[in-house]
């Protein structure tokens, strides 16, 4: 039942219990179809759980609005542009999600190397009877050359994990880092010399005009043979017909992948079939810890877009 004493706010969902409980008595939660409808009753907010389209037209449709909050760090799903021409403020989740990204993409890019997930789908199968050391060989991970495109929070925090498996690291951004920790013993240098040095290559950077389709064919044919992409950054980043094509023709190993193009991919995608690939439902910042603190931190900015205050991690 509709309470219209209290701020109406429009949400993607089901949302998360945490969610519910924190706002209970102060939000009146309405379902995502009320943006995509407009509505006849002012709408106060928009709050994006997952990656719902906010744009012009849909703030158009919702003439009320005081704030937009998001559910995470990256906001390439709301026209930042749009909202600010309307006066309205965008807030999101900066810096708590830094870390757990990091373990995800250590994680993927241990696995992919180790081949951890044909081993258990083989550990598990009728087949294994016998231990054969020669059989499912993966690659060394410590002692090789990790790339990071887009050193940021995220990949700084990658570089810091890759420094415990005495990697080399480089990494690639617009213009070289001035801030960067000499401890992390990263260095700069052009995007082909890093897709033609690196034997593993992690996204990190932000989905942008300038990083949607990056990795294409041609950035996938400067990589090793035996180079492994890892994409924990967002799935357009990588161009998805071209990195099927280029596992297909064995131009590189193998991808381990938590975001794709388009997400989630169809149930008869051939990334699917391949069993040099490893995919995640988008685990990044999936933890406990941070999803709470993701929570507080984006409820946060809500309620304070809705007093009228500045929000405490505000985008625009």
């Amino acid at each position: 039942m509709t309470t219209s004493s209290l701020p109406r706010v429009v949400a993607d969902g089901p949302l998360a219990p945490a969610i519910l409980t924190m706002t209970e008595g102060q939000i009146d939660w309405l379902p995502w179809q009320v943006a995509i409808e407009g509505s006849a009753t002012p709408v106060d907010a928009v709050y994006t759980y997952g990656h719902p389209r906010v744009d012009g037209p849909l703030l158009d449709r919702l003439p009320g609005l005081r704030v937009i909050s998001n559910y995470g760090v990256g906001v390439d799903h709301i026209d930042l542009k749009a909202a600010a021409e309307r006066g309205l403020p965008v807030g999101n989740t900066p810096g708590i999600l830094d870390g757990a990204t990091a373990d995800m993409g250590f994680s993927l890019l241990l696995a992919s190397a180790r081949r951890v997930v044909e081993g258990d789908r083989y550990a598990r199968s009728p087949e294994f009877t016998v231990y054969d050391p020669g059989y499912m060989l993966g690659r060394e991970v410590h002692g090789s050359t990790l790339g990071i495109i887009g050193l940021g929070r995220i990949g700084r925090q990658v570089a810091r994990r890759a420094r415990g498996f005495d990697m080399m690291v480089l990494y690639h951004n617009r213009k070289p880092a001035a801030d960067l920790d000499p401890a992390l013993a990263a260095r700069y240098v052009s995007f082909d010399e890093l897709l033609a040095a690196s034997d593993y290559v992690m996204l990190t950077a932000p989905l942008t005009p300038e990083t949607r389709g990056l990795i294409n064919a041609a950035a996938l044919k400067k990589m090793k043979r035996t180079a492994t992409l890892i994409n924990i950054a967002r799935g357009p980043v990588v161009d998805t017909a071209a990195l099927t094509e280029a596992l297909s023709a064995g131009q590189i190993a193998g991808a381990a992948l938590d975001v794709t193009d388009p997400e989630p991919l169809p149930r008869n995608h051939p990334l699917l079939q391949m069993p040099n690939v490893v995919i995640a439902p988008h685990l990044g910042s999936a933890t406990i810890e941070t999803r709470q603190k993701m929570a507080e931190m984006s409820i946060r900015n809500l309620l304070a877009g809705l007093r009228g205050e500045k929000l405490p991690y505000q985008v625009v």
